[in-house]
């Protein structure tokens, strides 16, 4: 039997899981591990406990499964990491993280810098703090004596990358997420790369998500069992390599993740930036094809923190009846999901949360209800920036966490006015990153081939007599922004 695996590095945790050629996952596993908030803003992670995670991956796989039949790993992880390794391939300190928001100044000088439409022209986006290009810059800002060691730049999976197989690269749709990358040309930009001070040798070859980059280095292959041929291929960033594994891998498809973030998916055969730049336009995990994402820091994170602060410790599923109980709008309820800032459409660190509306007549119901259609609501806007660029929406198919409430996928079937659609695989990144070593290895000719024979559909919500309301709500919640911001900006 021939196995694959897809590897993901995860902010908390490591995700491995073995598929057969069936689509079948076999086995999987998942250690995890800390990240650290040292200051306000601050969030850093150690590469060294990605590595103990993964090692502690491929040791269960070796046990649970034939370790000869593992024919090619595939990675995926946290994008926008910065991991900066010495000459000799020693970590200088620990990454910078996907979630830290210290360089506000740096993305301000770095625009100056290039210019905001130039910047967003090459990259797709303007320069958010998230992303890796202002993470350099202020590393040779306030640590110079790291940077004068700095040998290579990498992205956490292709740190593992390096580990595994002792190469140095990347993949285009990771890479999108740097602004060092030209989006439109698929390659590193030199003009971006100029502007950070950063040489070319710092950085991996950029490959399509599908390409083997290497195979798994022989005393690895020899201490866990494997092949000495074990093909280790490009991969792709968490939400590309999610696509993927949610079968969004064509035009006129959109995924919405409802995880701790809240993400809409779609992908395009062209490269058109969003005019505002309120939408990342990366490089898709399919070869030759875009993507656009937008991306709501707090989604079902909010409800998970209003369970766990609010909710006296409810089950969500009880949350979810108290919730259905109440009419569409909560009775004149709403809630801005700006819990920890908020990136779309209002790429704003110190937006902040809150209920609107609140009475005494309102409650827990109420307020459950609220943070679901007030988490949609921002996706919603996702949505429409999506439509006006001429993407086409057939269906959306949700995953995540929040995709198992019947309550939430109605909802978001009501405000987007779309078929949501579930599908059988449900282990998300990992389990793309395994698809995109399936099409290296050779079991399939192309990425939509393999997500054709492997991805079915489960269940579909229709839009139901709710629309109305909500679109009559739709317009007061997209003004309570605008109108709190420098309030927002004063309380911070």
């Amino acid at each position: 039997m021939s196995l694959s695996i897809g590897i993901d590095i995860g902010t908390s945790s490591a995700k491995a899981v073995v598929v057969n050629r069936q689509g079948d996952v076999v086995f999987k596993v998942g250690p995890t591990y800390n990240f650290k908030t040292p200051h306000p803003l601050w969030a850093e992670s150690d590469p060294e406990d990605w590595w103990k995670a993964t090692l502690h991956c491929l040791e269960e796989i070796s046990k649970a499964c034939d370790p000869a039949s593992i024919e090619a790993i595939g990675l995926t992880g946290q994008m926008h990491g910065l991991v900066l390794l010495d000459a000799a391939g020693r970590v200088l300190r620990p990454c910078i993280m996907w979630n830290d928001q210290r360089t506000s100044a740096e993305c301000a000088a770095l625009t100056q810098r290039v210019g905001a439409q130039e910047v967003l022209r090459i990259t797709g986006n303007p320069v958010l703090t998230g992303f890796t290009a202002p993470k350099i810059l202020w590393v040779q800002k306030n640590e110079p004596e790291v940077w004068a060691r700095v040998d290579k730049i990498l992205l956490p999976k292709d740190f593992i990358r390096y580990r595994l197989s002792g190469v140095f690269a990347t993949d285009v749709s990771d890479a999108s997420g740097m602004s060092l990358l030209d989006v439109g040309a698929r390659n590193w930009s030199q003009t971006m790369l100029a502007a950070c001070g950063v040489k070319p040798s710092m950085l991996g070859k950029v490959h399509e998500s599908p390409d083997v980059t290497g195979t798994l280095n022989a005393e690895l292959a020899k201490r866990f069992g494997f092949r000495a041929d074990v093909k280790i291929v490009a991969g792709a960033g968490d939400q590309a390599a999610g696509a993927v594994g949610s079968g969004v891998v064509k035009q006129g498809l959109v995924a919405c993740s409802l995880g701790t973030s809240g993400v809409v998916f779609a992908q395009a055969d062209q490269f058109e930036p969003e005019p505002e730049g309120r939408l990342h336009a990366f490089c898709a995990a399919v070869p030759g094809k875009w993507h656009y994402m937008g991306v709501q820091l707090s989604c079902a994170g909010s409800y998970q923190w209003f369970g766990d602060r609010l909710g006296f410790g409810a089950d969500f599923r009880v949350l979810d009846a108290e919730a259905e109980k109440v009419g569409a709008g909560a009775e004149g309820l709403l809630f801005l999901p700006y819990l920890t800032g908020e990136r779309m459409p209002h790429p704003d660190p110190l937006a902040r949360g809150g209920w609107i509306g609140l009475t005494i007549r309102h409650g827990r119901g109420h307020m459950a209800r609220a943070v679901l259609e007030g988490v949609t609501f921002g996706l919603r806007e996702g949505m429409e920036m999506i439509r006006k660029l001429g993407v086409p929406i057939e269906k959306v198919i949700v995953a995540g966490g929040g995709a198992r409430s019947p309550l939430w996928r109605q909802i978001l079937a009501d405000n987007f006015e779309s078929s949501i659609v579930t599908v059988n695989a449900s282990e998300g990144g990992a389990f793309g990153a395994a698809i995109l070593a399936m099409v290296g290895a050779g079991w399939y000719p192309g990425v939509e081939a393999a997500c054709g024979a492997l991805i079915r559909e489960t269940g579909e919500t229709l839009p139901g007599p709710n629309t109305a309301a909500y679109n009559r709500l739709f317009p007061v919640y997209k003004g309570l922004y605008p109108a709190l911001k420098e309030s927002f900006a004063a309380l911070s």
